[in-house]
């Protein structure tokens, strides 16, 4: 188990939106997990990924009228199962009731055409953030059976583990944080699929190709650097879904996947403003 950091922001007035691009704010800079409670959010970054300098660069950023303060405590080896059960996992009911997502420790939770258990640990995606909710969303809606997936930045796996279950061939988890490599393993584990996990960055897509469905719920600029390798990766009828980014974004993301041959086909938005793309060649 690793030290983390939690650095916990006073926003006011509080602002559900300002807290939301705080958070994508911090996640560039290596933030993995983060929760809100009485107009403060709390944001955990390992101990040593930790620097005062970009996060205050990162707090600076925040394009809204609000004050914000800050502390920063040294959180040590902590049973982050434990955590998440006394503070915020709650089961989740996603794709308009077909899926529930729940952990080990939960012993009441609703039932559901899929049951999808995850215990998360540090590793983002529960199900819980609007950006991962469009993503279930969108693997619900594909045609997914022997279709050939890759989940960029997999966290705790959960979609690479919902695409094998709604029939896919095959999916790949490729994620580049150690400690969310090993959560997103004992995830597969936990679910009894055949799920292939990566550990690394873009450039375990070498030797990838053919691919029918291509995953990526990261961030934007991370998506704008690696973009042509995910579109290299694709089948001729290959669909790139992206999430991980606001509204705004959208325009430069268009852009983006425009010079690398594809066309969105559709946009998905929640609360927040956080925003999904879909996108297959013309």
């Amino acid at each position: 188990m690793s030290d983390y950091i939690r650095t916990d922001i006073k926003i006011s007035p509080f602002n559900e939106d300002a807290a939301d691009l705080l958070a994508a704010s911090l996640a560039d800079i290596g933030y993995e997990s983060f929760e809100t409670d009485s107009g403060r959010l709390s944001a955990y970054v390992q101990a040593d990924a930790f620097s005062e300098e970009a996060l205050k660069g990162a707090l600076s950023d925040l394009p809204f009228e609000v004050s914000l303060s800050w502390t920063n405590e040294f959180i040590p080896h902590t049973d982050w199962n434990a955590e998440w059960e006394k503070n915020y996992f709650q089961p989740m009911v996603l794709a308009g009731g077909r899926c529930v997502v729940h952990s080990t420790f939960h012993q009441d939770f609703p039932q559901a055409e899929m049951e999808i258990v995850i215990d998360p640990k540090m590793a983002f995606g529960t199900g819980h953030h609007a950006t991962t909710t469009m993503m279930v969303d969108h693997l619900f809606s594909l045609p997914l059976k022997g279709k050939k997936v890759v989940d960029m930045g997999t966290g705790t796996g959960i979609l690479a583990i919902i695409a094998k279950k709604l029939g896919a061939a095959s999916a790949i988890g490729i994620e580049i944080d150690p400690g969310a490599y090993e959560n997103a393993l004992e995830n597969v584990a936990l679910n009894g699929e055949e799920v292939e996990i990566r550990l690394g960055d873009v450039r375990q897509l070498d030797g990838i190709g053919d691919v029918d469905v291509f995953l990526a719920n990261i961030n934007r600029n991370i998506i704008l650097a690696d973009l042509s390798r995910y579109v290299s990766t694709l089948s001729r009828d290959g669909v790139l879904v992206l999430s991980g980014f606001y509204r705004s974004d959208v325009p430069l993301l268009e852009r983006a996947l425009a010079a690398n041959g594809l066309t969105v086909r559709s946009i998905t938005e929640q609360p927040g403003s956080w925003t999904s793309l879909l996108a297959t060649r013309p």
